[in-house]
């Protein structure tokens, strides 16, 4: 009898139907481990993937220059962390936004959902808020009557032009202008006022920028964040094979944006 109590302890109370042969309640706690492997794997992912969608959505993003038109300040090939707190997060699919702890602020470099194309995000730096009266004369940029000092800023010898799209700055002229004797070009305009929960975008590769003086001003709602500093970058414009390895910008790893 003890031989006996000793065995059915060691099994559990399960005696092996034939020699050689684990009890039928060990075979099955071994079929379901690994079920509950996969279990756990899948809700360790979806914590993963919520995290992620919630720091994308409203703390941080990156972003990846495609365009020349904030050279020297970005160049093709950066990439970049925006942050996305630091003026609130609009929640997707609304024009609401959650506060943020700042504001937008005189020569921020933002990135925005630009009125002209709904699938395409921009970045270019902010010149005029709301009250602000902005003016170009021949390439230089006056902010409430003072030259703007710009060191940021590119030019080119392309000639200046006249835009259709232009039009749009009519509406905002100061009083004492007429709007239908206005001819704006890209290197000479204004001066124009801007109204409330509005903002004036430029790129720093002045003669090679679409931007607001194109496009118009742009609604508080659609700034989507603050670029704060390069984390990688290589020359995209490349052609040597694997230039993400072998054209890195190692001087502009981790390069505040200013």
């Amino acid at each position: 009898m003890a031989k006996k109590d000793r065995a059915k302890d060691e099994t559990d109370g399960e005696v092996p139907a034939e020699p050689g042969r684990e009890p039928t309640k060990a075979r099955s706690r071994k079929a379901e481990k690994p079920e509950g492997t996969v279990t756990e794997w899948a809700k360790s992912i979806v914590i993963a993937l919520v995290l992620f969608l919630f720091l994308r959505t409203f703390l941080v993003q990156t972003f990846v220059i495609t365009s020349g038109s904030m050279e020297e300040t970005l160049l093709v090939g950066d990439m970049l962390v925006v942050n996305r707190a630091a003026i609130g997060s609009r929640i997707p699919a609304t024009n609401l936004r959650i506060p943020g702890y700042s504001k937008p602020r005189h020569l921020d470099v933002m990135v925005f959902d630009p009125p002209h194309e709904e699938t395409l995000k921009l970045i270019k730096r902010l010149i005029g808020m709301p009250g602000d009266t902005i003016e170009m004369r021949s390439r230089t940029l006056y902010r409430n009557g003072k030259v703007m000092d710009e060191p940021y800023v590119v030019h080119s010898g392309v000639p200046d032009e006249t835009h259709p799209w232009m039009e749009w700055q009519a509406e905002y002229l100061q009083d004492g202008l007429d709007p239908r004797t206005y001819t704006p070009t890209r290197d000479t305009w204004g001066p124009l006022v801007i109204p409330e929960d509005r903002y004036l975008m430029l790129g720093d590769n002045r003669e090679s920028s679409l931007d607001s003086r194109y496009w118009g001003l742009l609604e508080g709602w659609r700034l989507e964040g603050r670029a704060v500093f390069t984390y990688f970058s290589y020359n995209k414009g490349s052609y040597r094979p694997f230039p993400w390895v072998r054209e890195i910008r190692w001087g502009r790893i981790i390069q505040a944006i200013d």
